[in-house]
């Protein structure tokens, strides 16, 4: 039976005259009130970690949260700032070279293949034509014409001078020398043209198309045996790769910040941690009317062939910005739908401020407005006062 004390004995007699299921339940009935008193007084009141009150959040001095809070004062940073854009690799179109066929004809044979690296003057491939040969006949006809013509003057002359022919004749033979000689001028002018460098196979008599630059072989849209109808048509593609652009695409509110000789950052896919830093080359002067963008070049030497036309890149431009009130990112908290910081207006006494955000870079983020310099902010822990 739980002993209780000597004041409750006087309530033995009439409890013991209680059933036994009944008395248990009396006596803890009876031993409750003393127990829950011993409880309460031994249980202490825990401080509280932070007391919200009139818009403010007051920190208490035993209060746990002032080891894992961090304030600091707000600071005025100048400096410049990374505006990324996508980019790609590009041949220089000034070195892109498009073959056409001079005439048509059936390619019997192609010298090359997609990648080459060709030199100026090699053979490309041999086109098999009635025009050349129509053209090396009209030039065969033409210095025969020439050649006629010009015997023809001179014994005018002789007989002219032997006083025995009149000056219309002289005149007759003058007029035909000088048309047999531009017509073989335009007979071996047009040769020429066909020919490239004025050379043909002795052999076979077939039209050699060279290279006129040196490149790689960027495009290929013949094979041999093929023929050749359309004069217009581009045979194959030749690029000179030891210069090449890399290509960004600015937007149209983008465009003002960005002028030639500006400094960039090119980073690649195909080679991760790397950076190309060059300078802006060129800044389109109109916008691409389908996207409303403006192309941004950035020239860099490519001897070892690393940056091949079509690649991916990134372009990070340095833009110069005015001096700002920053932060760091940690200092930012989102209520409902708004960014705020914790100012602190007392010594561990804070206030909810709403700010304005400008460009991030990295850990720090400019605050356009809300914030004065000097202001103490929590730039860590905050979350922990975010109700």
């Amino acid at each position: 039976m739980p002993q209780i004390s000597a004041t409750s004995q006087t309530f033995r007699p009439w409890i013991s005259k209680i059933p036994t299921r009944y008395r248990l339940v009396l006596w803890a009935l009876l031993l409750n009130p003393f127990q829950a008193g011993a409880a309460d007084a031994s249980a202490a009141e825990p401080a509280p970690l932070a007391i919200h009150e009139g818009g403010k959040i007051t920190v208490p001095e035993q209060s746990p949260l002032r080891k894992r809070l961090l304030v600091a004062s707000v600071g005025v940073k100048a400096s410049a700032h990374a505006l990324s854009a996508p980019a790609v690799v590009e041949a220089n179109p000034a070195q892109v070279v498009n073959v056409l066929a001079p005439l048509t004809g059936r390619l019997v044979a192609l010298k090359v293949g997609l990648g080459a690296q060709v030199k100026k003057g090699e053979v490309l491939l041999e086109i098999a034509s009635p025009d050349l040969d129509q053209a090396r006949s009209d030039a065969e006809k033409a210095a025969d014409a020439l050649d006629l013509a010009k015997r023809a003057l001179e014994r005018a002359r002789g007989v002219m001078d032997a006083g025995a022919n009149a000056v219309k004749d002289l005149e007759a033979a003058q007029s035909s020398y000088n048309q047999a000689l531009a017509e073989d001028v335009r007979a071996r002018s047009r040769l020429k043209t066909l020919l490239g460098d004025g050379r043909m196979s002795p052999q076979s008599r077939l039209l050699d198309v060279r290279a006129p630059s040196e490149g790689a072989v960027t495009a290929l849209n013949v094979a041999a045996g093929s023929y050749v109808n359309d004069p217009t048509a581009t045979l194959l593609t030749l690029a000179k790769l030891d210069r090449v652009w890399v290509t960004a695409q600015l937007a149209e509110h983008q465009v003002g910040a960005i002028k030639k000789g500006q400094g960039v950052d090119i980073t690649l896919a195909a080679y991760p941690g790397q950076t190309w830093h060059g300078r802006v080359s060129l800044v389109s002067p109109l916008l691409e009317p389908d996207t409303r963008r403006t192309k941004v070049r950035i020239e860099f030497a490519n001897a070892d062939g690393r940056l091949k036309p079509n690649m991916f890149a990134t372009a990070a431009f340095a833009v110069q910005q005015a001096d700002t009130v920053t932060v760091p990112t940690s200092a930012l908290l989102m209520n409902n739908d708004t960014t705020t910081v914790l100012v602190e207006t007392a010594p561990w006494v804070f206030s909810r401020r709403t700010v304005e955000l400008g460009s991030e870079d990295g850990e720090m983020v400019r605050i356009l407005s809300g914030l004065k310099p000097g202001e103490r902010v929590v730039t860590r822990g905050g979350v922990l006062l975010n109700d």
